[in-house]
């Protein structure tokens, strides 16, 4: 038995006027396959490039290591220079990724190489952002605390994504006062004895290759596996509903306070809670 996951819709192109009305206000997911092909990056942008531009930059490495009480918010596992990451990406498999790194911050050169499209969304031109993953490594099931709009460029090899909505929340295992779900779950292959309400969720899958474009609506969850090493960006629109924007304050403000300030007075025993709270949870809600 595999997920229940629809295909992604796909286009070559879309106007704005289209992609507004088929797929923002509907809140549906879309991959645009030749959008970007005038943009310098489209040629350009790839491993060997990046290693040319940003090769001295120490970047930070985050792996798929279960979430530690002592690890901060977004507190990196390890260190690298990128030529020596780039190499590493190349020569063998490895569970390390970089995400949100900053270009216009670390390497304000590769602006030149794209522009901010006109989606008829209003795009956080600050906040440009990079991932990168080897063979293999892939994200923990998550949604972004700020429930934007994302649109994610996808540039050399080749990435499976699964999506899910907010309304698939009781059948993923989430962990409270977090933005994840169990990380013991594998979305490319779940153990449905294991994890049987994920028999109920219904999400969306695609894989993306180089220069395509996938837009993921407000608050979607998300799990990215890099089949091939490989890298994107992320531009990011802010939330647009009332009802996202003021879950996306109390991420900030309140949730992310209390799970801080938990982690520090209970230790481990806090994560160990909410590991076993999202099976209880989830188990309740769907009467297993």
């Amino acid at each position: 038995m595999r997920l229940n996951l629809s295909e992604i819709d796909r286009v070559k192109t879309i106007t704005k006027e289209d992609f507004i009305k088929n797929y923002f206000k509907p809140q549906k997911p879309l991959v645009i396959e030749a959008f970007i092909k005038d943009w310098p990056a489209y040629s350009k942008w790839n491993l060997e490039y990046i290693k040319q531009v940003a090769g001295d930059k120490v970047v930070p490495l985050y792996d798929d290591r279960p979430v530690d009480f002592k690890d901060g918010f977004n507190e990196p596992h390890a260190k690298m220079k990128m030529s020596d990451y780039v190499d590493l990406l190349k020569r063998e498999p490895t569970k390390f990724r970089i995400f949100l790194w900053n270009i216009l911050k670390e390497v304000p050169v590769l602006q030149k190489d794209f522009k901010f499209p006109d989606f008829g969304l209003r795009l956080m031109k600050g906040l440009p952002m990079l991932f990168f993953g080897g063979t293999n490594s892939h994200t923990f099931m998550h949604y972004d605390i700020d429930l934007a709009n994302i649109f994610h460029f996808h540039f050399e090899g080749k990435k499976e994504v699964i999506l899910f909505d907010q309304k698939q929340n009781k059948h993923l295992y989430k962990i409270p006062y977090s933005l994840i779900v169990r990380e013991d779950i594998d979305f490319s292959k779940p153990d449905f004895n294991k994890w049987p309400a994920l028999k109920q969720a219904k999400g969306y899958k695609t894989n993306l290759e180089h220069g395509q474009i996938l837009y993921m609506p407000e608050g979607y969850w998300h799990y990215m596996k890099y089949i091939t090493p490989g890298f994107s960006m992320s531009l990011r629109a802010i939330t647009r509903k009332p009802k996202n924007l003021s879950k996306a304050i109390y991420n900030v403000l309140v949730m992310r306070v209390i799970d801080n300030l938990m982690r520090r007075i209970k230790g481990q025993k806090w994560i160990d809670w909410k590991n076993k709270k999202a099976i209880l949870k989830t188990n309740k809600e769907n009467k297993i």
